[in-house]
């Protein structure tokens, strides 16, 4: 309902498993490095446990889309199977053809046996992932139990992730699945978000939706969002998902702390929210009013030899609460207005990069003095952009739905709208980037926020010398040298001789390989554009 006003492509807050919406917080990012770290070291057993909402789910769905291709993976949700059942479905999952006459335990056993010595002598593995796993029978996890006991003289051959609430540490410590739980090697508890990440949370979710940027949450919002969910993601979804409901029946941009307050009443209840508005207006509003009245009336008493100095005192106070009124609606107005979306288009992002650039060459004097200056374009992963060094513009991509279908192309489809869209980045900051919005105004955007894009288009400006010379191997130059010493500070192992040798061009073939250009070891324009961009100088 409200997707359209606010400018998503689809609702962010849904609560619906998506891998696109994982918000790596401290903890769920030890989780996700625990999962990879137990399977890809094929540690056999590994148990992630966690309350309910914490998102085990869309973990277990993110987990999925990071393993390579060569590992084969098995997911089940229905936790309420029986040992047959079990065998049957991991079968199904691995795609593991059955002859019709396939019926015993044993049978089924066999063929996964098979399966996984055909996948482990190919140099790939097996990953069993079961959800919910605190609602496994006890039967169930001991043959589970008997499953890790496929393996070579070395290696184990399937690797069994359990995922379930709370409830499965209390399971499996049972003495009866004693021999289970001390085969579990790797454990992790998933724990609610921290209060300063839910802002990172609720931010991450609306940008992946597609947001623009002109929708904000006030501090107090998140202190109530916080408060009422202790950190759940499940709860921050509910009560983000109805605030945004009640901004949009008021027409509003910016979500207060009043709205989450609404929202938290509504889904705690609305006949328990009734009687409460029911009592607070009568404690609040009619019992004031009747104390006034009796005051008013004491005062008419008492205080009729002092009418003069009270009308006087009330004059003044009148005088006051005028000035006061029109401070008040000024600063109305001024909170009323939205924040500058931080999406540019083609006109203002170009103008912002060479105005980004001049800020920087007038502080900067290591720059060519030749002043010939263009423009370079490459297409970028993200992963790269915390070694950019210089301000530089990302294009965003347009995807139709039909080009959503995967993993990879469903990231790059959170920007909207037909006419290009840009980021401009003043610089490449810890913990992500300092982004120019539409007012000229610097705003930081988290290290996950490009994460849902893949490979894009990335421009900077770069000033070059006049004549354009390709570096090749045995030329001895001034440019030669200024070359050795950028790849030098990159962490590079050559000398400052200012003669191309033939450590020099290894080195620019790995500086090449490393960023995805044209490996040949010539310092061409687009090579010296990149260590241009990676520099200090």
């Amino acid at each position: 309902m409200y997707t359209s006003y606010f400018g998503f492509k689809e609702s962010p807050f849904n609560l619906t498993p998506d891998p696109r919406y994982l918000f790596l917080s401290p903890h769920h990012r030890e989780a996700l490095e625990h999962l990879l770290y137990g399977i890809s070291e094929r540690k056999g057993f590994i148990a992630i446990t966690g309350g309910i909402g914490t998102g085990k789910t869309t973990l277990c769905r993110a987990l999925l889309d990071q393993l390579d291709k060569s590992t084969k993976s098995a997911m089940i949700f229905n936790s309420f199977i029986n040992e047959k059942e079990l065998l049957e479905i991991i079968n199904q999952e691995f795609s593991i053809h059955l002859d019709p006459g396939v019926q015993t335990k044993k049978e089924h056993i066999d063929r996964l046996n098979q399966f996984l010595l055909k996948t482990y002598s190919g140099g790939g593995n097996a990953v069993l992932l079961i959800d919910e796993a605190q609602n496994l029978s006890h039967t169930v996890l001991e043959q589970i139990r008997m499953l890790s006991n496929l393996e070579t003289e070395k290696e184990k051959l399937i690797q069994i992730v359990l995922v379930g609430q709370s409830e499965l540490k209390e399971l499996l410590a049972s003495s009866s699945l004693r021999q289970l739980n001390e085969r579990i090697m790797v454990r992790y508890e998933l724990r609610p978000l921290a209060h300063m990440d839910v802002q990172g949370y609720v931010e991450h979710r609306l940008v992946v939706a597609g947001g623009r940027g002109n929708l904000r949450f006030t501090k107090g919002a998140f202190k109530a969002i916080y408060r009422y969910s202790q950190g759940n993601p499940r709860r921050i979804n509910a009560v983000c998902d109805r605030a945004l409901l009640i901004a949009y029946a008021r027409e509003k941009y910016t979500i207060s702390k009043g709205m989450v307050g609404s929202a938290i009443e509504e889904i705690r209840g609305d006949i328990a929210a009734n009687h409460r508005i029911k009592g607070w207006f009568w404690k609040r509003v009619v019992s004031p009013i009747m104390l006034l009245l009796l005051l008013i009336i004491v005062a008419g008493f008492a205080g009729w030899s002092f009418r003069e100095h009270i009308l006087g005192f009330f004059s003044d106070k009148q005088k006051m609460a005028v000035v006061t009124t029109k401070d008040a609606q000024s600063k109305v107005l001024k909170t009323k207005k939205p924040a500058a979306t931080i999406f540019l288009d083609e006109k203002t992002s170009l103008a912002g990069l060479f105005n980004l650039y001049n800020d920087k060459t007038k502080v900067d004097s290591n720059y060519v003095n030749e002043q010939n200056v263009g423009m370079v374009s490459f297409y970028v992963e993200p992963k790269y952009f915390l070694r950019f060094k210089k301000p530089f513009r990302v294009l965003l991509p347009h995807l139709s739905p039909h080009e959503t279908s995967s993993p990879f192309s469903a990231g790059m489809a959170s920007s909207l709208g037909s006419l290009p869209e840009y980021l401009l980045i003043r610089e490449v900051v810890t913990d992500g980037a300092i982004v120019v919005d539409a007012g000229g105004k610097d705003r930081q955007v988290k290290k996950d926020f490009f994460k849902s894009y893949g490979e894009q288009k990335v421009s900077w400006i770069y000033p070059y010398e006049g004549k354009k010379i390709d570096l090749i191997k045995g030329m001895n130059a001034p440019s030669v040298l200024n070359v050795q010493k950028i790849l030098k500070s990159l962490g590079y192992l050559v000398e400052l001789t200012g003669v191309y040798d033939n450590a020099t061009f290894r080195c620019v073939i790995k500086f090449q390989n490393y960023f995805g250009l044209s490996p040949d070891g010539i310092v061409g324009p687009r090579t010296r554009a990149f260590l241009y961009q990676v520099s200090d100088s």
